[in-house]
């Protein structure tokens, strides 16, 4: 009986330690900015200042938190998206990184616009273990996980874009005279390389180069002086206010070039509209989303989710803005993560997720592309034909 008696004590010991085991197994773990009810987002965004027209990426961003969150949010926890305004500006970017990360304790930022801004909070973020993730620009630099592991890109790198262009030309204008304007910061000068690069020795083919501010009012003076060089091929390496601008300019000079334009200057609404539909004719860009403004995809079924987002939540943006799309499709992106990442929600997990994402491509995709990172799908005169 004492035999029994220890056999079945020991037998319960067992017992109980396997259960309290596998409840320290199955134990939430959090890092600042996750609880049992909320998960804190940060975003760094332009509404003013000269890159202001990507703005609406930030609010079509938080209007989809808000469709999350009336679904019940994720996992049980809502999205508590805190996003401010940097105008554009790095200094104003390092502030915000700072209040984002010291002051509303955020799990992680994601989304932040634009490679100065994105440049400006690198090295801050990868010394708090914070993540930057998903950063709303192309910029090479932002795909280094050995010297910033906190640092992740989202759309398809610039130099990679850059490369796709030269391929094209090599294969269809192999004699072209090229003429480039680029905006003068890490954005222009990355694309720039990589349609050296894509070029090789056949970078004798471009005959003149000029650079821009973004402080300029107007980059008109630079396109006249471009077309004076007599060459048949003009690239514009361009934010949507120039992008606009040079589209006008060259129209209005007459000036007949094949003309290539850098995938985040080709917004119908944004760049398009205002230059002039009869101005955009013909021009070539590299595309990886589909277009919200064409009508091939009324029945695709990823982009009928999308009108009825759009209906419902942010029913005054303009579906042919592609910064709509782009802050839908990325949005859904970091969705997917936090989903995936379950009850694991410390920053190291959020970082994991994001690099492991398998099988997701967002509504707003085409279908050869995949996220994280992306490539743009090749060069055409409409998104994603």
């Amino acid at each position: 009986m004492a035999y029994r008696a220890t056999v079945t004590g020991l037998s319960a010991a067992i017992v109980v330690t396997i259960i309290a085991g596998s409840a320290q197994a199955e134990q939430k773990q959090y890092d600042a900015g996750a609880t049992d009810a909320e998960i804190k987002i940060g975003n760094i965004m332009a509404y003013s200042g000269p890159a202001s027209a990507y703005g609406i990426i930030g609010k079509i961003e938080a209007a989809y938190f808000r469709m999350i969150n009336d679904q019940g949010g994720i996992n049980g926890r809502k999205i508590n998206f805190i996003s401010y305004d940097d105008g554009y500006s790095p200094p104003k970017a390092v502030e915000q990184a700072r209040k984002l990360v010291e002051s509303d304790e955020v799990l992680l930022v994601f989304g932040a616009l634009g490679t100065p801004s994105n440049s400006a909070i690198e090295k801050y973020m990868n010394t708090k273990k914070v993540p930057q993730l998903f950063v709303a620009t192309g910029a090479t630099k932002f795909g280094d996980p050995k010297n910033f592991p906190w640092t992740m890109g989202w759309q398809p790198s610039y130099q990679s874009e850059g490369r796709a262009y030269a391929t094209h030309l090599l294969a269809n204008k192999p004699d072209a005279k090229i003429a480039i304007m680029y905006q003068n910061d890490d954005f222009g000068k990355d694309l720039l390389k990589g349609l050296k690069d894509g070029l090789g020795a056949k970078t004798s083919m471009i005959v003149a180069e000029e650079t821009y501010e973004i402080s300029e009012p107007t980059i008109e003076s630079h396109i006249v002086k471009l077309k004076a060089t007599g060459a048949d091929t003009f690239f514009s390496i361009t934010t949507p206010k120039f992008a606009a601008q040079a589209i006008k300019k060259v129209a209005e000079l007459g000036w007949k070039p094949t003309y290539l334009q850098s995938n985040i200057g080709t917004s119908v609404g944004s760049v398009m509209k205002p230059a002039g539909f009869e101005s955009c004719q013909d021009i070539l860009s590299a595309a990886y989303a589909k277009d919200g403004a064409d009508s091939q995809w009324d029945n695709d079924e990823g982009m009928k989710k999308f009108y009825a987002f759009l209906a419902k939540y942010a029913p005054d943006a303009n579906k042919a803005d592609g910064s709509v799309v782009y802050g839908y499709g990325e949005a859904q992106t970091l969705a997917a993560v936090l989903k995936q990442a379950g009850d694991n929600l410390t920053r190291q997990n959020i970082m994991k997720q994001a690099a492991n994402l398998k099988d997701f491509v967002p509504d707003s995709f085409c279908r050869a592309s995949r996220s994280t990172p992306a490539r743009p799908t090749s060069i055409r005169s409409s998104s994603c034909r």
